[in-house]
Formats: structure tokens, sequence, C-alpha cells
């Protein structure tokens, strides 16, 4: 049999076969018509989002990745990501069965998806599917000036159902990602309203509990929350406190979680509320030498993101067993 052999580990197409089959045992086949969402077998599973250890190749992530202690990894497959778009169906495997061989679980990447109209679209969908990867996570939809709110959200739904029934035909749901500022989604209600009424097996919510902090610091965040209780699909975990710069305006300061404005018992407690599923990823934006960036390479010992990774997720793990989720 031919053998690929890359700078990551050998692959072969029976390497692949066999990593496919894991993968459906285990995290839901990726067969068309089936949920995307299926229930926890246990502890909520934690993943590291493989953007802050970008620095390492495929085998130094997973090895990393495990050694400090997360579940799983939320690979990047997008520009610059650890899989680039247009290498998905060459690379992607190659990955995943070094994750998986290291005993992570790969619930979910984070895609450079925005629409069916996005290059490369349905050769990541396709290859998710076959690995056994039921969730990715999408965004990225933008007002337009020119176009009134009520018009663009329509085109938006209209956008989110086409992709909607991509994903039915490859058995996978999307997760949209709110970000603060002036992206779609950063309210929330406008990301439900455009998703109301989709299949959310197909179509989801990966809710940033601290970008919804920034927008609704004292309590928008808890309606919001709420509001996309029956499609939440995903969650990611960071911090944030306000400060001033040298001119004296206000600004986002990242930190490590707990040290900042976020409140995580509330949230915690809402999530157990809503009957959560998974996965979790952690965001590290705080100052990392380059590695909270997503650097190639970095400005400090390896050894010193390795202590902080650690120290953040023995935290949320404290938080998830007083939450009754671990």
């Amino acid at each position: 049999m031919r053998e690929e052999k890359t700078g990551f580990g050998k692959y072969t197409r029976r390497s692949f076969l066999h990593t496919a089959a894991v993968a459906a045992a285990g995290l839901g086949s990726g067969a068309p018509g089936l949920p995307a969402q299926e229930k926890p077998a246990g502890p909520l599973k934690i993943c590291v989002f493989s953007k802050h250890l970008q620095f390492l190749d495929w085998q130094g992530l997973a090895g990393t990745a495990a050694e400090i202690g997360f579940d799983g990894i939320d690979l990047t497959v997008r520009d610059g990501g650890h899989v680039l778009p247009e290498r998905v169906e060459q690379d992607l495997p190659k990955a995943a069965e070094i994750i998986r061989r290291a005993g992570l679980a790969l619930p979910m990447v984070t895609a450079g998806i925005v629409d069916t109209r996005s290059p490369h679209v349905e050769s990541m969908l396709k290859t998710f599917g076959a690995l056994g990867i039921p969730r990715y996570r999408w965004g990225g939809f933008q007002w337009v000036d020119s176009i009134p709110m009520p018009v663009r959200l329509e085109e938006l739904k209209r956008d989110a159902a086409l992709l909607a029934e991509m994903n039915g035909k490859y058995g996978l749901c999307a997760m949209y990602h709110n970000h603060s500022g002036m992206e779609v989604g950063a309210s929330i209600w406008d990301l439900w309203y455009i998703l109301k009424d989709l299949d959310h097996a197909r179509l989801g919510v990966n809710y940033d509990v601290t970008h919804a902090t920034i927008e609704g610091g004292l309590g928008g965040w808890i309606t919001s929350l709420r509001l996309v209780s029956p499609m939440l699909k995903g969650i990611a975990i960071k911090d944030f406190r306000w400060s001033r710069n040298a001119a004296g305006a206000w600004r986002i300061e990242w930190c490590p979680i707990g040290e900042g404005m976020v409140n995580f018992k509330r949230f915690f407690a809402l999530v157990k509320e809503a009957g959560f599923a998974g996965p979790i990823q952690m965001h590290f934006e705080y100052p990392l030498g380059g590695a909270e960036s997503g650097g190639r390479s970095i400005t400090i010992d390896k050894a010193q993101v390795i202590i902080a990774l650690r120290r953040d997720l023995t935290k949320l793990r404290g938080w998830l067993r007083d939450a009754g989720l671990a």
C-alpha cells in the first residue's frame, strides 16, 4: 500500500478509514439525516482553541494539549490555521488522526465559512462529515450601510437557510460565534431572528459569554443567553475588563479567566439550566508572547504558555464542578 509521509507522522488510506470509523462510533457518524448534537455522556468536554497553539505543528499541538489536560481540540481550518481550507481533503484526515491518537476528542473545528459562497465550503463540509466531526464554528455576517437592517436580516436568513441545507447533506451543525462590535450577532437578538425558524440540528449558536458581556454587561448577556438557549451548541470561554489607555480612552483589556468582569458563576448556572451538551472551547487572548493572537512564533518560552493554559483550565474545571456540570 502506498504510504504518504509528512513531517507530522505517517498517513495511509487504511489509517484514514480507521480514523473515520472510530469517529463515527464515538463522536457521531456524520451520516446525513442524523442530529448533530448528542446528549453528553458524562462531564462536558473542554477543548483548547488551536489558534493559541498555532506555533506548534499537529504533533506538537496534540501532545501539548494532552499534556495540559484538555479533553479535545477546536482545530482552526481557515486561512492561516492549522489546516488550510484549500488543503482540507488532504490534511484534515492526517491532523485528525494525530489528535485522536493522542487520546483527544475532535468534536468541532473553527472554519473559515461565512455562507455557501465561501471558498472551498463544500469540500470542507464533506471532509468534516467523512471524519465524524459533527460541528464547526461559523460566522462573519456583516451589516451593509446601504441596506436597511430589516432587509439585510431577510437576506441573511436566506443565506443561513442555504447553509443549513448543505449541512444536512453531510450531517453537520454550524455554530455561529458572536463577537462584540458591529458584526451581525453582537446583539444576539439579530442572530436569534436569523436562526429561529431554521433546523437547530443544522444551525446553532456558539455563545461567547465574554463578547456578550461586553455588549450587555449588567443583564443583557443573561437575557440574550436565555433567548438563544434552545439553539445553544457550543460556548467559548475567556475574560476581560475595561481599562483606560494612555490617552484616557476606554478599551477592552483581556485577562486570565476569573480576573475580569464575566460572571462565570451565574453563567454556568444558566448553562446547566439550558441542558447544554457541549463542547466548551477555551480562548486565551491576554498577553502570551504572541500565542494569544495565533502567532507562528512566540517570544516567551513554551513552558510559560503551558503554565498559563493549565492554570485557567484548572479554574474552569472547578467552576464546572461547582455548577454540577462536571
